[in-house]
């Protein structure tokens, strides 16, 4: 069974640096199985139940959440001129080693998905594996069965690359026409490109469904929670 230090698992939950945690540890703050340890090095099982003050830890292998991406901040971990989805982020989260799944352009809203989980996000942003993503979308301008018929086919990008066959379905078509789309790739700002070569101009998009899971309708703009058991396990079903 896996043992890890105590101080790491800490760190790693985003209580602080190794040294902020090993200072908690030293000041009583913490306990294993209901025991008060002062020994930053102990190994514990993830079986072990670890409370800080009065926080009991729920504690996995990995974590996954969902976010309601803002559409003022880029998808990135790290950026010294624009604003990240990391900011985000709220108190220990931050601390965490979170970090987002594939991206969102910085002027779309919409499902996120952020995890502590290399492999899975290796896996799940392979180009091999094409899960689709399904969103929302406003366009300027009348959107027709001709355009559906192009998204079927692929459509072919300002750089010359054709895309994967989409499915555009047409909720209200009119001069702002409310469409639903989906695709299994992720070019740059690609489904805004494809309607610029369809001679339209996407006013809004929101992304609402990656592979089996669904953007949840209680959550606000900018902000995220946790993914239930369910959810975790359809995501790693994908």
């Amino acid at each position: 069974m896996k043992m890890e230090r105590l101080d790491k698992i800490l760190s790693n939950l985003g209580f602080g640096s190794r040294t902020d945690v090993k200072r908690n540890i030293n000041q009583g703050k913490v306990k294993v199985n209901g025991n008060l340890v002062k020994d930053p090095s102990l190994k514990v099982k993830l079986s072990d139940l670890v409370q800080v003050q009065e926080e009991i830890l729920i504690r996995k292998d990995n974590y996954y959440f969902m976010m309601n991406k803002a559409p003022d901040c880029i998808t990135s971990t790290d950026d010294p001129r624009e604003k990240t989805v990391m900011e985000y982020l709220k108190g220990r989260h931050r601390s965490m080693s979170l970090f987002p799944v594939g991206r969102l352009d910085k002027e779309t809203e919409g499902l996120l998905i952020f995890t502590t989980d290399g492999n899975f996000a290796h896996h799940y942003t392979s180009p091999k594996h094409l899960i689709e993503k399904e969103y929302y979308a406003e366009i300027q301008g009348i959107v027709s069965e001709n355009d559906i018929l192009a998204f079927s086919e692929g459509v072919t990008l300002d750089d010359g690359y054709k895309t994967l066959p989409g499915k555009l379905e047409i909720l209200e078509s009119g001069d702002i026409s409310k469409v639903k789309v989906t695709i299994r790739e992720g070019k740059f700002r690609q489904i805004r490109r494809m309607f610029v070569t369809l001679e339209k101009e996407v006013t809004y998009l929101r992304r609402e469904k990656m592979g089996a899971i669904s953007l949840d309708p209680t959550l606000s703009v900018g902000t995220y929670r946790e993914l239930t058991d369910l959810e975790e396990s359809l995501l790693k079903r994908t």
